[in-house]
């Protein structure tokens, strides 16, 4: 978070951040770029305490740098003075930062970039947080207060849940949770909006289930209902986590009605499974400067390393995204034929409940595979995401016990939390990311015992389907042999 400016590109900003630090500086080591402000150290204290620089011309590295610093040299006291006036908003502008709790160049490089992949424009802007969480928390927080109330659909993040259990309904939030997957999902979100709702959450596709959201039916209800934000602006906000898609697939902002996009860093557009990040975007200036308070005041920006680390790591992220959902598809189509699975979800397999068929179906619409029109299909191959859903068979604690030991019994897939990354993830939401949600409520979100969650990764594929294989035959033949004995 730091201030309003213009829209500039992300090496613009590298480049202008790099010059404006050293422009004036010379080959001498001085504190500052000015002759009558700093005197060249000479005592060994002063020295060892003193801000050096490199020489001018250091800023002609094509990677952006990595800022670290906490505060900003100020020109004069008036230049303080309009740092600290300013409006908080998603970027700042030509008088630049002033403390790195309200932003700091790495991280508003990185956040530009993803800004960018959402389609954000120059009246909104895109915010970093240091995880997923911190960014959905920050902009439920910026939305909601007292009195106020929000939907949200049952299959939805276990953090998300926890946080609206633990802590939106103690501070006098009201909450409705709704079914929100296929084609009925906006009449669900219709029936719940009330005259004081105020947030309208979404989260497609669903983790874990990989249900999909009809997005433009429920910007179109909440239009229906409230009008659009130019005729009210008082409208809720619909905001849309998109996690499982990234941008690559799905971009949320291009969507009429939808006003807010999230996305858990951590997860694909890091890929590497090395840092904790999260991303909010709106085109809204108000959405913006409410969420830039709660950065500043409650939550905080991402880090400059960390900002750096997302940055290397969306540049590979379209063709890690195509390499995922190549993998999926093979190791999804082993998975629906084997014996002990008793539903696959996979949004590219044809019985997927969402996959009607079409370009009209909520499958196409979700998955846009990188493309920027339609014209791209032509030489861009269609992929549905890296994410599969799995029910093993059985019931109650049977398929729980059954589906621990297939995630155990794996020796490529990883056992472990988290996505997105290049190496392949298994988890049992029932015993782990999900463990904190009623029972009730999770199997009302269609989250069984026995559902078991892969995030492939990038790895040969047949190397996945073989490891996933045994692992599932292996349990087979360890119930034949106890039946047997």
């Amino acid at each position: 978070m730091a201030f309003a400016t213009t829209h500039r590109s992300t090496l613009a900003l590298s480049r202008q951040v790099n010059k404006n630090a050293l422009k004036s500086l010379t080959a001498t080591r001085q504190l500052s770029s000015d002759d009558k402000k700093h005197a060249t150290p000479t005592s060994f204290a002063t020295k060892c305490a003193s801000l050096y620089h490199p020489s001018a011309g250091a800023n002609r590295g094509l990677a952006p740098p990595i800022y670290f610093g906490s505060t900003y040299l100020l020109d004069d006291a008036d230049h303080g003075a309009r740092l600290h006036d300013k409006k908080e908003a998603a970027y700042t502008d030509q008088d630049g930062f002033v403390y790195s709790r309200w932003g700091s160049p790495t991280n508003e490089a990185c956040a530009k970039q993803i800004g960018a992949l959402e389609g954000v424009d120059q009246r909104g802007g895109t915010l970093l947080f240091g995880s997923g969480m911190s960014g959905i928390t920050s902009a439920l927080m910026s939305a909601l207060k007292a009195g106020d109330h929000a939907v949200f659909p049952y299959t939805v993040y276990g953090g998300t849940h926890e946080f609206i259990k633990e802590f939106a309904i103690h501070w006098g939030i009201e909450v409705d949770f709704i079914d929100a997957a296929g084609e009925n999902g906006p009449k669900a979100y219709k029936a719940a909006l009330r005259e004081n709702t105020k947030v309208v959450y979404c989260e497609t596709p669903a983790n874990p289930t990989c249900r999909i959201t009809d997005l433009k039916g429920v910007g179109r209800v909440v239009d229906e209902v409230y009008g659009t934000r130019e005729e009210n602006p008082n409208r809720p906000w619909v905001m849309v986590d998109g996690t499982f898609a990234t941008p690559y697939h799905q971009r949320a902002l291009d969507i009429p009605g939808v006003d807010v996009s999230i996305q858990s860093c951590t997860k694909y557009l890091g890929g590497h499974s090395d840092i904790l990040a999260g991303s909010v975007s709106s085109k809204s200036p108000e959405f913006c400067h409410g969420i830039a308070k709660v950065q500043k005041l409650i939550t905080a920006p991402l880090n400059p390393m960390d900002s750096y680390l997302l940055m290397r790591g969306i540049r590979t992220l379209d063709v890690r995204m195509q390499r995922h959902g190549e993998n999926a598809l093979q190791v999804a189509k082993m998975l629906d034929e084997h014996p002990l699975v008793a539903s696959t979800f996979y949004p590219g397999l044809e019985n997927h409940p969402d996959n009607t068929g079409g370009d009209d179906c909520l499958v196409a619409q979700a998955f846009r595979s990188g493309r920027d029109s339609p014209e791209d299909a032509s030489f861009m191959p269609q992929t549905y995401g890296g994410m599969i859903a799995f029910i093993v068979a059985g019931e109650g604690d049977v398929a729980l016990e059954r589906a621990k030991k297939v995630c155990e019994g794996l020796r490529v897939v990883n056992l472990a939390v988290s996505l997105g990354s290049v190496e392949s993830l298994v988890e049992h939401p029932a015993s782990m990311t999900h463990a904190m949600i009623p029972r009730e409520d999770r199997l009302a979100g269609g989250l069984d015992d026995g559902l078991i969650r892969i995030s492939v990764g990038i790895e040969r594929a047949s190397d996945l389907v073989q490891d996933l294989k045994q692992s599932l035959d292996r349990v087979m033949e360890e119930e034949r042999a106890e039946r047997a004995a």
